[in-house]
């Protein structure tokens, strides 16, 4: 069987895999401004993916600040980022404005290999979305913790994702 998110009232299939703790994390090819950013580029500590819809939506924008607030006094031994489908310009705009300034914007529309290797793209919607989700990986890219909420307007559980990569930050 599929696995499935909510999203208004409505139940849809989500590409790729389940992921769970002790996988190794699967490669991507998302942007940074107008350049490629892979895995292989993120620093070898802890790191937290937090992944949202839309940046412009309330519960995504709540979402980032909350995180960006939470590893405000972790940025050395953490790498946190925020993979959405917006543009990279619209996500510069959005951190500027709101001063989102520790978690980093990846955006996933060069190719959606994020959200099909993560297991998050949302399939059959009119434009492509990836549902909300929490990764968090160890300096040798294994997932030690990850959530897929079940239903996109709903939050994520902060502090267990926080906890998680505190876990893994020593």
């Amino acid at each position: 069987m599929a696995r499935q998110v909510k999203f208004k009232e409505t139940m849809y299939n989500l590409a790729g895999p389940q992921l769970k703790p002790g996988d190794s994390a699967p490669d991507f090819a998302c942007v940074t401004g107008l350049e490629m950013f892979k895995l292989g580029n993120t620093p070898a500590k802890a790191r937290m993916f937090s992944v949202v819809p839309s940046l412009d939506t309330p519960v995504c924008s709540q979402q980032t600040k909350k995180f960006d607030e939470a590893i405000g006094g972790m940025k050395d031994k953490v790498a946190c980022y925020t993979v959405s489908l917006d543009l990279p310009f619209a996500q510069k705009r959005f951190c500027t404005a709101e001063h989102v300034n520790n978690m980093q914007n990846l955006s996933d529309t060069h190719n959606h290999s994020f959200g099909k290797s993560y297991g998050v793209l949302i399939e059959g919607l009119p434009i492509p979305l990836l549902s909300r989700a929490i990764f968090v990986l160890d300096k040798s890219n294994k997932i030690t913790y990850c959530e897929y909420v079940p239903e996109v307007g709903q939050h994520p559980n902060y502090d267990k994702a926080i906890e998680a990569l505190k876990a893994v930050a020593g």
